[in-house]
């Protein structure tokens, strides 16, 4: 999987600092050179990690100020749940947010887009 590939299919657990928050299927726009910051986009349910939601609350609240900035790493799992890749994003901020526009009782499950800028990338093999 490059870097600025769709990742879809697999499971995503994200971590914010030491702590797992979230688990969630779809992550798209990682964008980055190897030693600068870029952005990645985390497709989330409304209904997920309060800690992770806010967090992101708090940078948007805040802005990129040094105290809303946090490490993320997102794990890439394979179908059986092992870590096969992963992305650290360091000194990380929510920089935009879209919700998802649905119709009242239709079917799918209510999403959230959420950018996610950063100052350095590691990406490694698990």
């Amino acid at each position: 999987m490059a870097i600025g590939d769709t990742m879809s299919g697999s499971t995503f657990v994200i971590d914010l600092g030491m702590f797992p928050v979230e688990t969630v299927q779809q992550i798209s726009e990682l964008q980055s050179a190897p030693v600068r910051g870029g952005e990645i986009t985390i497709i989330r349910g409304l209904d997920r990690s309060r800690v992770f939601t806010d967090w992101i609350h708090t940078t948007f609240t805040k802005g990129a100020a040094d105290d809303a900035r946090q490490d993320i790493t997102v794990t890439v799992m394979d179908l059986n749940k092992n870590p096969v890749k992963r992305i650290r994003l360091s000194r990380a901020w929510a920089s935009d947010w879209h919700g998802q526009s649905r119709q009242g009782g239709a079917d799918e499950l209510a999403t959230e887009a959420v950018t996610i800028t950063y100052e350095g990338v590691e990406v490694e093999n698990a």
